[in-house]
């Protein structure tokens, strides 16, 4: 006959003690983890649900995939230039609420979008709106394309700005914002997001209207 060991008494209920105990300082490391990621992103934005969630009721029909954000993200810093090359950034059209649009030129869905976003700043554009197209070809002769798709189609109130390092919608992208172009944020006066749209959108109609008046209205 073989001899075995007995077991120490109350072995098991040690050994699932310290399983416990382990899960339960995972645990706590983990939301100690997520609570400081979170605390280190500082917001450049006060949170603004309501003015979110009033632009999102704006957006029907023709711009109902447009999504009120107000999440506190802003955009005051993002930096670009001007037709001349003229250093720029979002802080620059202070006051104003703006319709931010991204696009390049070989971009098909954007070149279809571009003369309502025209239609749309001819209407619109003001002390207290301005539609903001921010080109993004790349490489070699990408604002002389750009520049010359705006020249073609005889644009009155889309002028160029570029940001040929792609640096700010790659911001866009880190933050899960966009994925494609062409991508429009809606800003408040101060720069702050209140909503996203991805992908084009018949903004010269009553539905386009709609969420500019709406944006015109939350600055007055």
């Amino acid at each position: 006959m073989t001899d075995t060991q007995a077991p120490l008494p109350g072995a098991p209920s040690r050994v699932r003690l310290w399983i416990i105990l382990g899960l339960a300082g995972l645990a706590v490391a983990i939301a100690a983890w997520v609570w400081l990621g979170n605390a280190g992103q500082a917001k450049e934005c006060p949170v603004q649900r309501e003015a979110a969630e009033a632009i999102d009721m704006a957006a029907v029909g023709e711009l109902a995939a447009l999504n009120g954000t107000g999440e506190g993200r802003g955009y005051a810093t993002m930096a670009f230039k001007d037709a001349a090359g003229k250093d720029m950034t979002i802080a620059d059209f202070k006051g104003k609420a703006l319709l931010v649009n991204f696009w390049a030129s070989w971009c098909v869905p954007c070149r279809e979008e571009m003369p309502a976003l025209d239609a749309l700043a001819t209407k619109y554009n003001s002390d207290a709106f301005m539609v903001l197209p921010i080109n993004l070809d790349i490489g070699a002769g990408g604002q002389d394309k750009a520049q010359a798709f705006l020249d073609e189609n005889s644009f009155a109130n889309l002028p160029l700005y570029a940001d040929d390092t792609f640096a700010a919608f790659e911001r866009l992208k880190q933050q899960a914002v966009a994925v494609g172009l062409p991508a429009t944020l809606v800003l408040d006066e101060n720069g702050c997001e209140l909503a996203v749209l991805q992908g084009p959108a018949h903004w010269d109609t009553p539905d386009g209207e709609a969420v500019v008046e709406k944006m015109i209205e939350l600055v007055s």
